[in-house]
């Protein structure tokens, strides 16, 4: 196991993997979210599920960690590998006449999202598992209803913290961008289907990052 990941395919590989893993959560994570704009009965119901259920609790949500750990520092290891291996002749080369800005810079969109990562830890998950697992509360209740909505309309009633959130989500849609087809053609799969992963690629990179967008401005302005 120890010389797959020596290798510069095995990185490239195991990169690939986990960029499917948290592309597939994204998916989860915003059929959840946007279902509070039109039903805040379903999203209490569906985030007390979520964070109550015991496979999603201590198995999947570790797993989930784990994949977001390991996909930033598989970036940065990749990011110094091709940087040691391209010398004195990186800083001669010319990137952006046979690359985009977003594939020279993933490094740079990977960071600011994982700061992002940060701050959303900051606003949910801590205090989430504060009040589950340090207070013991886990009947997801406060003053007589589920706690989820308004907790979460309560974190973007601040414009600083929303437009935080949008910066994330848009450098988030350029780091996708690129990193969908990427993924894939490190699974060898592009052959005979750049331009349909290409398509679905941007596809992807557009309506997850702008359905995230969409909830935080629609509960800011909703507060």
């Amino acid at each position: 196991m120890t010389g797959f990941f020596k290798s510069s395919i095995g990185r490239k590989v195991a990169m690939a993997l986990s960029a499917f893993f948290l592309m597939f959560f994204l998916i989860i994570h915003l059929a959840v979210n946007i279902t509070s704009l039109f039903s805040e009965d379903l999203f209490n119901e569906l985030s007390h599920f979520m964070g109550t259920n015991p496979l999603v609790q201590f198995a999947l949500q570790p797993v989930l960690i784990f994949g977001v750990v390991f996909h930033f520092v598989m970036g940065f290891v990749l990011e110094l590998k091709n940087k040691k291996a391209q010398g004195v002749a990186y800083a001669k080369n010319n990137g952006a006449a046979n690359s985009t800005w977003m594939s020279r810079n993933m490094i740079l969109s990977g960071l600011v999202i994982l700061a992002f990562i940060v701050l959303h830890f900051i606003d949910f998950w801590f205090p989430e598992i504060n009040t589950k697992y340090i207070q013991g509360d886990m009947s997801g209740m406060h003053d007589g209803g589920f706690r989820y909505f308004h907790e979460m309309v309560e974190k973007f009633h601040n414009p600083v913290r929303v437009g935080a959130y949008i910066v994330a989500f848009v450098l988030l849609g350029l780091h996708l961008a690129h990193g969908f087809t990427s993924a894939f053609q490190s699974m060898g799969s592009t052959a005979g289907r750049k331009e349909t992963l290409q398509k679905l690629g941007k596809a992807y990179s557009i309506i997850i990052p702008l359905g995230f967008i969409i909830i935080a401005l629609f509960h800011h302005f909703n507060h």
